[in-house]
């Protein structure tokens, strides 16, 4: 199977992690490219249902699926590889931090919210991961499905690329083009783009999912701005 056609076969086939786990055990993805103008992307997927979640990376000495304890991923370097980076920051805390630098110095905290003091703070994907992971682990989400899909979207801003602060070639630079999610037991998908904040979503079974049509909306790409006193 072309690692283009890897999604759409997960989701047709599996509706559970479990299930999935069965068929990739048999599945041999290719190298083939979708576009003979495009090189074949180096893709690692994530799995997930409301019980579990895994990682699958297609490696040179085969495919690798791997149990996920932390619930995300970003691109290279391999999960292994992006869970023990998580070793660095093992101090790391979501508390006020305390002195243990060295027993001669007097250093105190000088504000408030120091919380996560030492999570790196750069676009990569290594630390991207290493904060995602630190902000979902740590959050808190409220009990109404509205609260959960706020919290949902801070949890992936605090890894937004924002035009300008990684420049991939000259003049061009990457960007969070959009962010998004689904409630699976609902069939809602929820998203985000760019330069339109406000949350879009879309529910499936308001439409007829037995058609043989094709069903597409636009994406909502441009902001608006709510006035206040006009």
């Amino acid at each position: 199977m072309a690692q283009f056609e890897f999604i759409p076969w997960i989701l047709t086939q599996c509706a559970t992690v479990a299930e999935a786990r069965e068929k990739l055990a048999a599945m041999r993805l290719t190298g083939t490219a979708f576009s003979e103008q495009l090189p074949t992307a180096q893709l690692h997927w994530i799995i997930a249902d409301k019980d579990s979640c895994i990682v699958v990376e297609s490696m040179k000495d085969g495919l690798h699926v791997y149990d996920n304890p932390v619930g995300v991923l970003t691109n290279n370097p391999p999960f292994p590889s992006q869970m023990f980076a998580l070793n660095n920051y093992a101090g790391v805390s979501r508390k006020q931090p305390e002195s243990t630098f060295a027993g001669v110095l007097q250093l105190d905290a000088y504000s408030r919210g120091m919380g996560g003091m030492g999570i790196p703070g750069d676009l990569s994907s290594q630390s991207r991961f290493v904060k995602v992971a630190f902000t979902k682990l740590n959050s808190i989400s409220g009990e109404e499905e509205g609260e959960s899909i706020s919290q949902f979207f801070h949890i992936l801003g605090s890894v937004d690329q924002q035009r300008g602060c990684c420049e991939v070639t000259e003049g061009k630079y990457e960007i969070t083009i959009y962010t998004s999610c689904c409630n699976t037991a609902k069939g809602i998908y929820y998203y985000t783009t760019y330069d339109n904040h406000q949350i879009t979503a879309v529910d499936m079974h308001a439409e007829n999912l037995d058609s043989d049509q094709l069903i597409c909306y636009p994406l909502l790409s441009k902001g608006e701005v709510r006035w206040q006193n006009k």
